[in-house]
């Protein structure tokens, strides 16, 4: 028999296969439930809710989700409706959508839906997934935006409160394929407590409710982890000069690797018999 496989909370770098495989996908799908899951889905980073709503729906269908709700809340006041937490209670699995994590934290943070997902969630109680700006909210920190393709300095990153899903991680998304180490690292310096996750595209940090994660799919997670940090010249710069940081520790993890954040080290792989 194989082992029961218990909820999760999914983090997904952005561009996950939606046509082929769908693995990370499918691995959601099977983490809430399978064919029993009732999926809420939280459009509320895009500006086109309706049409990746329906995306994701048809997807969900596919697979034999009996049945997909959709949380399309357009406002702050519409988001604080405690009826949500109704509407959210059967589900299984809440599946977050791409677009604007600042305009998702806008729309949700603090309220009674967001409450409950995070409780539940925590709980092992669902199982939560959130791509791109979905996966951007996860941490206490989040990156509300920036730049590429410079030396490491604070203005290259705008940093936010996030949704705390997972309160230890600072996530950057679509990592490699949008040149993100410098805004990763800068982010670091600016929260030597927290452990930065740059996560590819069609790439997952599947956490486990031990503190764990497995990474999922075709791409790489860089693990960023300032915990032996000796020195960063961050608080005595301006925005624009170059940060200097010593001692910052760096993972590249791919398919199948795990990671103990509480603990902050690479999870052996078991021996192949």
């Amino acid at each position: 028999m194989s082992p029961v496989k218990h909820h999760a909370i999914l983090a997904i770098g952005g561009a996950e296969d939606k046509v082929h495989g769908k693995e990370i996908l499918h691995t959601f799908f099977e983490r809430a439930g399978g064919t029993a899951a009732t999926i809420g889905i939280i459009p509320c980073a895009s500006r086109d809710p309706v049409a990746i709503s329906a995306r994701y729906q048809q997807i969900f269908a596919d697979m034999g989700a009996p049945e997909t709700v959709v949380m399309d809340i357009r406002d702050r006041a519409q988001g604080e409706d405690p009826s949500w937490k109704t509407i959210v209670e059967p589900c299984t699995g809440v599946f977050i959508t791409g677009g604007d994590q600042v305009r998702l934290c806008g729309l949700l943070a603090d309220t009674p839906l967001i409450d409950v997902v995070r409780q539940r969630a925590q709980l092992g109680e669902i199982t939560l997934a959130g791509t791109s700006a979905g996966a951007a909210v996860m941490g206490h920190h989040m990156i509300a935006g920036g730049g590429s393709g410079e030396s490491p300095n604070r203005s290259l990153v705008d940093m936010a409160i996030g949704l705390g899903f997972v309160p230890e991680v600072v996530v950057d998304q679509h990592f490699h394929n949008r040149n993100r180490m410098a805004r990763l690292m800068s982010a670091m310096a600016m929260q030597p407590n927290r452990l930065g996750l740059g996560i590819d595209e069609d790439t997952c940090a599947l956490f486990e409710s031990d503190g764990s994660f497995e990474v999922i799919g075709k791409g790489v997670i860089a693990v960023v982890d300032p915990a032996h940090m000796t020195h960063t010249n961050e608080p005595d710069i301006s925005a624009a000069d170059p940060l200097s940081i010593h001692g910052l520790r760096l993972h590249l993890l791919a398919h199948g690797d795990r990671f103990d954040i509480h603990h902050r080290k690479v999870i052996a792989a078991a021996a192949k018999s």
